[in-house]
């Protein structure tokens, strides 16, 4: 049978597609294919974006890792085995912070794009990169504020977990704080996987939705807690095959990097090797990118589709033509309850 309310497939009027999916309620199959067919419809705004982001925040993150030696011999002694300054510990560790927030910064901003180039794509409209870039900037901060305080929530978390079982292996002793700790772990995993699939979609509802982050979360608790295993699942597959296709990909990088390791012996063969080792990554997130972040986006329709008859709405943007100016359809992502 097909979806509730929608009759067995083969019956009815054919269903409308002006973009890379149907205007119905979305099977697996849909959400993959669409998550493709965006890439392929507009390879500019997505391969292009994502090329472009991440290898600025790729070259950002090495300036920030290497700068504290770039004035001393602290590097070539480290390959060496030799022990590097206490100053330069210290300038390696705020490097490193800096390098990995560069990374947060670049995933955030290249998902917020990419939500915006998949949102013109269901009706079958392109977007340039400076356009998406003008529609998302008034919403990056919302999106910046978001994954901190997720962040700090995970932190906190852990913090309390972590603080609870040393408490009980300072007050009683190892047995103890195991029978206590286990579950607890436990716990905590099921805790933040739980919360991070209910908050999957608060992006897409701050971006297209133009919500503030309140208002976004509880728009996304409300749309999954009613079919969170599906999204879940959803989720947990695309993930496996993103990493799937990373890892391929970046096999030949990987190979030529671990050979590069074990032929030369000098500093500059180190760091080439290196170098190919972190090419074979960037290639992979430029190839998965896209398409995690347009399988989020195509659940998040799903999910308004099934729970609003959004589809209804998508319609009435599809049946203005491909005449229509691209962004008349865009506040139609705003007729959600607010």
């Amino acid at each position: 049978p097909g979806p509730s309310g929608y009759g067995p497939p083969g019956y009815g009027p054919p269903v409308l597609k002006p973009g890379v999916v149907p205007l119905r309620p979305l099977t697996l199959s849909d959400m993959f294919n669409g998550a493709v067919a965006y890439i392929r419809a507009n390879p500019k705004a997505t391969l292009g974006l994502t090329t472009i982001v991440v290898v600025v925040a790729q070259v950002i993150a090495l300036l920030l890792s290497l700068w504290p030696f770039a004035f001393t011999d602290d590097l070539a002694q480290s390959f060496d085995g030799e022990d590097v300054s206490t100053g330069a510990m210290v300038s390696l560790v705020v490097s490193n912070l800096g390098s990995s927030l560069t990374t947060v910064l670049s995933t955030i901003l290249l998902s917020g794009l990419l939500t915006v180039v998949i949102g013109r794509a269901v009706f079958g409209a392109g977007i340039t990169i400076g356009e998406a870039w003008r529609r998302l900037r008034p919403r990056l901060w919302a999106l910046i504020a978001f994954t901190v305080l997720e962040a700090l929530g995970a932190i906190v978390l852990i913090g309390v977990v972590v603080a609870v079982i040393v408490g009980v292996a300072i007050a009683g002793n190892g047995w103890a704080a195991f029978f206590v700790g286990a579950p607890l772990v436990f716990a905590l995993v099921v805790a933040l996987v739980y919360l991070a699939t209910m908050l999957a979609f608060t992006p897409a509802a701050i971006v297209l939705e133009r919500r503030d982050i309140i208002s976004s979360v509880k728009r996304s608790f409300s749309l999954i807690k009613g079919d969170f295993w599906r999204v879940f699942g959803i989720r947990l597959l695309a993930v496996l095959v993103a990493q799937l296709v990373a890892g391929a990909v970046a096999i030949p990088f990987t190979i030529g990097g671990q050979v590069m390791l074990g032929v030369s012996a000098g500093f500059g063969g180190e760091l080439l090797a290196l170098g190919l080792l972190s090419v074979g990554a960037v290639v992979g997130q430029i190839v998965t990118g896209p398409f995690s972040a347009g399988v989020v986006v195509l659940q998040y329709t799903d999910r308004r589709i099934r729970a609003e008859a959004f589809d209804l709405v998508l319609q009435t943007g599809a049946a203005a033509g491909q005449g229509a100016p691209p962004e008349s359809t865009d506040d139609l992502w705003l007729t959600g309850p607010r």
